[in-house]
């Protein structure tokens, strides 16, 4: 199982994982509101709503960025980034998307499997500097 070289490289997945998981809840509460206040006619509510919006473009913008130095140890591929590149012929996505896969796999297992290279890696930073 592969490991992080630095601390830093590791909470850049932690990071990006967060902020993937954590754009779909909060695109489906802003639709919620933006409906509830055009059938309510609530002008207060319409505002909350519209800085909902520029705050999920927001984060969607700082998960891209984020995501596109969140390489795997191993092949080097920036997995929570989207991109067009073939994945491995074993590696199953989750509802249709792998790096809903890799994400889930981050935050709730603390290790996840790369659906490009197809390799184990622990969310730890390697000790003494050796791969174990």
């Amino acid at each position: 199982m592969h490991r992080f070289k630095s601390t830093s490289s590791l909470l850049q997945f932690w990071f990006s994982a967060i902020l993937f998981l954590a754009r779909w809840p909060l695109s489906i509460a802003t639709c919620w509101i933006l409906l509830h206040s055009l059938a309510t006619d609530n002008r207060s509510l319409a505002i909350i709503g519209l800085g909902l919006i520029g705050l999920t473009v927001l984060m969607v913008i700082l998960q891209w960025l984020v995501a596109a130095r969140a390489t795997c140890p191993l092949c080097r591929t920036a997995i929570l980034a989207p991109q067009r590149c073939a994945r491995h012929r074993r590696a199953m996505p989750l509802l249709g998307s792998h790096r809903l896969r890799v994400a889930q796999s981050i935050l709730f297992r603390g290790s996840f499997l790369c659906p490009c290279c197809h390799e184990p890696t622990a969310m730890e930073v390697q000790r003494n500097g050796k791969a174990t």
